[in-house]
């Protein structure tokens, strides 16, 4: 069982699996969620775990009507200013942090490492829950994403732009090589609407971008409506 929290930041990637983190944690936790804190690349222009523009992860901040920071690290000093922010947001009355970490010991392990060192709880409302109730939970309720980032290892280009449906789960749990909830980095998901969203985000132009083994849909042009 969770504790109760007043006020917790989100550790966003703009994907299915932060997004229904954040959803549990309000649900389930009472938690006030009054920030995201996405991470990218050095330069800013894209974010760390999904390769997402920076501007386009903006978007789900302003249909959510939440607040997000977003820090600019080099992977040799990511934890460094991971811990910056989570600082700040102690110094705000944040007192803990939602993480959409499913079953990888290392990931949960780094997690609260650096919430202790910060003086945070860590809280992970999707671990060791099965893939099929996560995908049929996020769907439930209400949840509308996309793929935005596939693997050439596990998936073609075909696959970009797919909603995240119950046809996309029969058809991923066909493929024996692939997580349905696409934990070693198979897929990546963009979220465009659901119970967190006051607005939705409609995808009016995108295309298509190939780089070292993976296929990306940037995201052009849109609107929040």
């Amino acid at each position: 069982m969770f504790q109760k929290h007043k006020k917790v930041f989100a550790s966003w990637s703009g994907g299915k699996d932060s997004a229904l983190a954040c959803y549990l944690a309000k649900k389930n936790c009472n938690a006030e969620v009054t920030s995201l804190l996405n991470m990218l690349s050095e330069n800013g222009t894209h974010s760390r775990s999904h390769h997402l523009s920076a501007k386009v992860l903006q978007l789900q901040t302003a249909a959510m009507g939440i607040p997000m920071v977003q820090m600019k690290a080099t992977w040799q000093h990511y934890e460094e200013e991971f811990k910056k922010a989570l600082l700040k947001f102690k110094k705000e009355g944040i007192q803990a942090g939602v993480f959409g970490d499913i079953d990888l010991q290392e990931h949960r392990d780094w997690v609260e490492k650096v919430c202790n060192e910060t003086s945070m709880e860590s809280l992970l409302p999707l671990w060791h829950r099965t893939r099929e109730s996560l995908m049929e939970e996020f769907i439930s309720a209400g949840f509308k994403a996309i793929i935005v980032a596939v693997n050439l290892e596990f998936l073609g280009s075909e696959w970009l732009g797919r909603q995240i449906d119950a046809e996309f789960v029969e058809d991923i749990k066909r493929l024996p090589q692939v997580d349905l909830c696409g934990e070693k980095g198979e897929y990546h998901t963009f979220v465009t609407s659901g119970p967190l969203f006051k607005k939705r985000i409609e995808i009016t132009k995108s295309r298509r971008r190939y780089k070292k083994g993976r296929w990306f849909l940037d995201i052009l042009e849109w609107r929040i409506v």
